[in-house]
């Protein structure tokens, strides 16, 4: 599929001390036609190891290494600020591509003038859907999924709901925020309410984004037909105390002193349909 230059991406993947996933991201986009050489960003942040040495010899890319590491949400701007297209795709390290379909994305934004941001359908290696598009937290939901009361009849209810598992059927559909592990976003509209907020070091980041966009009037939606997918291990659900959760709820801290979250999950919420 050969996209218009208005429908052209840029790609903004940025590393910290994951050199080789990094580098099997960006093989995957070349391989498939995704985004030129020139177009795909990665910002090496400032990993203190010999990242950019791995990306520069192993791929064709647009390299640009970070003097210094102020969470993801800075390198994502960083990339951002470097983009030539305002259709921007960001990645985690940890992704990559079987086909080309993401470049449908071009006619899906032609025909959506109000969508801002665009949620890809994250899959682990064995197929297995992630459930990538979200409802708004409630302390509820962030109980239920934190201790194992997610895992009772009731519970997987709410959880259920907060994973939007009942809007994947019918193509497109809107959401209150989507996982920054793959997405595409307007530039126009990132730049508009200000990029990502880099008071969030690491996690939330895209809940908060998503917030914002979604008060200025913009549109957040996901696909279920752009397969992303995502070797993932989730580090921060290992241990309650681990680091990685440690900044997880700082980051929900964060989160809550700049937005509302109820107690219960509201009756009403966002529509998955158009």
């Amino acid at each position: 599929m050969i996209q218009s230059p208005s429908q052209a991406l840029s790609v903004v993947i940025v590393n910290f001390r994951t050199p080789e996933l990094t580098v099997n991201c960006v093989r995957s986009l070349l391989r498939h036609g995704v985004a030129a050489p020139e177009d795909i960003i990665v910002v090496e942040n400032a990993s203190a190891d010999d990242s950019a040495a791995i990306i520069r010899a192993g791929v064709d890319c647009t390299l640009i290494e970070a003097a210094e590491n102020h969470g993801y949400g800075d390198g994502l701007n960083i990339g951002v600020r470097h983009a030539r297209h305002d259709l921007v795709l960001c990645l985690n390290p940890d992704t990559y591509f079987t086909n080309n379909d993401v470049l449908r994305v071009g006619q899906v934004f032609a025909d959506e003038p109000k969508l801002a941001l665009l949620g890809l359908d994250l899959r682990y290696p064995s197929g297995e859907r992630q459930y990538s598009a979200r409802r708004d937290y409630s302390l509820l939901d962030v109980l239920l999924r934190r201790t194992g009361l997610g895992n009772t009849k009731p519970g997987s209810r709410f959880i259920d709901r907060h994973l939007m598992k009942d809007a994947w059927d019918n193509g497109l559909f809107s959401a209150d925020w989507v996982m920054g592990t793959g997405f595409v976003v307007r530039r126009t509209a990132f730049e508009a309410v200000g990029g990502m907020d880099t008071e969030f070091f690491l996690y939330m980041e895209d809940v908060d984004l998503c917030r914002r966009l979604r008060d200025s009037g913009w549109r957040v939606a996901a696909s279920p037909d752009i397969q992303l997918i995502h070797d993932h291990q989730r580090a921060s659900g290992k241990k309650l105390w681990s680091k990685a959760a440690q900044l997880h709820l700082h980051a929900l801290r964060v989160f809550m002193r700049k937005h509302r979250v109820p107690l219960f999950p509201p009756a009403s919420g966002v529509v998955p349909r158009r």
